[in-house]
């Protein structure tokens, strides 16, 4: 049986967009491949294995965090150490992971395969990323197959440009048992609308980060239509600056702070549009998305050349994409779908079937090819 190692930057029961997908891999590959886990540890709690879901995981201890980077001493030794005692046929390595790309060019790696799983470019720290590039480029050069997560960013990435030849799409997928109706969520979806005196439903859902965009759909609420109200979940560093901004429009925007699985999954089926308005290509997919989709929530987007959310969201068929990052463009739109019942539904069928279709855990069975035999 094959041995594959796998490298993500941290692992659940951290979530994060790359890390759930690492997990799902692994999942889905048990009994198929043997399979190891090599991340950092989120908690900083030292260095601990673990045996989860049949699987080994090493989570090293990273006591530093350096521009989103995490930092380890003891990573190189380790990494060597799981090398030669694992002996993995292929390492399958989530980016960005900027410092082991590093680390990997520095090991012999010889009959090993390298498949780097390139979720996003780096982007917004440029003096850094000129001092990593030359890197990168030899990381690129050494692996065998690399996979991106949409068509637009296979295209549209500066650094997977000379390297199109061996890059193939590999979509991110979303956890469908989760988001299944069950029994008890009807009762709470009428709560939440009740919570909200019956009115229509405007949903945003995610890290609260500045390319989110979330500024914007603020900026686009005097706008909106009286009808609705602007519900943000989530949490993170532009928390308290985008609750000043929503200070003045009062219970027309409402935060909801973090939401369990339960949570979102009633939240989601309560709403009637799914704001989604990311501004730039750190915005890679967009899962969030996605799972919105599935839910039959049609969702408005602004257009990011290179994005995966171009692919994602199906401008005319799962919502609408708006071409300028501009609020009342942003409102007009939403407006669109509120006002409109036929068009909604219409939206709504569409997206869930488009999801189901394209992004479910079926798309990961192509990795069987890129793995090899078992």
């Amino acid at each position: 049986m094959k041995r594959i190692l796998h490298i993500s930057k941290y692992y659940f029961p951290y979530h994060g967009g790359l890390e759930d997908i690492a997990r799902s891999i692994v999942m889905e590959m048990r009994g198929r491949y043997e399979q190891r886990v090599l991340c950092f540890n989120h908690t900083h709690t030292g260095t601990i294995r673990s045996t989860e879901d049949g699987v080994e995981i090493v989570r090293v201890n990273a006591p530093l965090t350096i521009s989103s980077q995490p930092v380890s001493f003891s990573y190189l030794q380790i990494l060597r150490q799981e090398i030669r005692s694992f002996r993995p046929d292929i390492i399958h390595v989530h980016f960005p992971n900027p410092l082991i790309g590093l680390l990997l060019l520095l090991i012999p790696l010889d009959g090993i395969r390298i498949i780097i799983h390139w979720h996003s470019d780096i982007l917004g720290k440029q003096v850094l990323y000129r001092l990593y590039r030359p890197w990168e480029k030899r990381i690129l050069q050494r692996a065998d197959t690399i996979l991106t997560t949409s068509p637009q960013y296979k295209e549209h990435s500066a650094p997977l440009r000379d390297f199109i030849g061996k890059t193939q799409v590999l979509p991110n997928i979303i956890h469908e048992p989760k988001l299944l109706l069950q029994p008890e969520d009807k009762q709470a979806i009428e709560q939440i609308k009740l919570r909200f005196s019956g009115k229509k439903i405007v949903f945003f859902l995610g890290r609260h980060v500045p390319y989110k965009g979330v500024d914007i759909l603020l900026q686009a609420v005097p706008y909106l239509s009286d009808t609705c109200v602007v519900v943000i979940g989530g949490t993170g560093e532009q928390t308290a600056y985008w609750q000043q901004l929503a200070a003045p429009y009062g219970d027309k925007v409402q935060f909801v702070g973090e939401l369990h699985d339960d949570e979102k999954r009633r939240f989601l089926y309560a709403s009637d549009v799914f704001a989604f308005p990311s501004i730039d290509r750190r915005e890679a997919f967009g899962v969030a998305l996605a799972e919105a989709l599935y839910c039959g929530v049609p969702a408005v987007s602004f257009r990011i050349e290179g994005s995966g959310s171009m692919w994602v969201n199906q401008n005319g068929k799962t919502g609408i994409v708006v071409d300028a990052l501009e609020p009342r463009a942003y409102a007009e739109a939403v407006n669109t779908l509120l006002q409109d019942d036929v068009l909604r539904t219409q939206y709504s069928d569409a997206a869930h079937l488009w999801i189901k279709k394209h992004f479910l855990k079926d798309q990961l069975y192509s990795l069987l090819t890129v793995y090899g035999d078992a």
